[in-house]
């Protein structure tokens, strides 16, 4: 059984279909790496896998659940296009807040280590609103794997972020798939993406044009699946 399994998933805004009898699979241990022009749908179909929107027809599952239901939503990390923190809290408050969310035996201790991972100790105490654009975002990558998911859904990680945040979460999604975690991330940032990647599928026009494993080709040119499939 697939850890993420997307089975004919069609969504429509209006009469425009976005996504198009999707069918995908992602393996634990494995990671997915989405790509596709702007508008091909891939946060459409990432914010379906996380459960945040319905698809009109087909299904999802997270590790045999469906991703509304608690018990999927308490193995999903989900790192999306806005931060997702509290600007008027410090660092140590979100993370102690999430942490008790989440339910952990001991949110202090589980928010300081995660301040440390992601190289924020020195600034636990400071207002969110004062931080800078990389700083908020090594918080939300804290904020994802606080709770220890067994899958991640990452909607442009890589995106705006400085040198030191995208060092750090290459690290924390190659420690989470060398412990069987599963990664589905949609991205433009092809060299970043592709060096983690074990699996690629393209969306063109809301369809899958391509799904299959990363290769050394598409690594070292990472415009070989656009040009082969129809999209360069």
């Amino acid at each position: 059984m697939d850890a993420v399994a997307v089975e004919g998933v069609w969504k429509f805004y209006g009469d425009y279909p976005a996504l198009r009898d999707v069918r995908l699979g992602a393996a634990a241990g494995s990671c997915l790496a989405l790509i596709g022009r702007n508008g091909a749908g891939k946060t459409t179909l990432l914010r379906i896998i996380a459960g945040f929107s319905r698809p009109m027809r087909g299904k999802v599952k997270i590790l045999g659940d469906e991703p509304r239901e608690t018990a999927a939503r308490r193995r999903i990390g989900f790192i999306g296009h806005g931060i997702s923190v509290y600007e008027e809290l410090s660092a140590f408050e979100n993370l102690t807040l999430y942490a008790r969310l989440y339910r952990l035996p001991d949110p202090r201790r589980s928010a300081m280590e995660w301040l440390e991972r992601t190289g924020l100790e020195r600034v636990r105490n400071g207002l969110v609103r004062e931080f800078s654009r990389g700083m908020r975002q090594r918080l939300a990558v804290a904020r994802a794997f606080i709770h220890d998911p067994s899958v991640l859904l990452l909607d442009e990680p890589f995106t705006a972020l400085d040198d030191r945040a995208v060092a750090v979460l290459q690290d924390l999604m190659r420690q989470a798939l060398a412990a069987g975690k599963t990664v589905v991330m949609s991205t433009h940032q092809l060299r970043e993406a592709l060096e983690l990647a074990s699996h690629v599928a393209l969306l063109v026009r809301g369809q899958v044009a391509f799904e299959g494993e990363c290769t050394s080709e598409m690594v070292e040119d990472p415009g070989y699946v656009y040009a082969r499939y129809g999209e360069g």
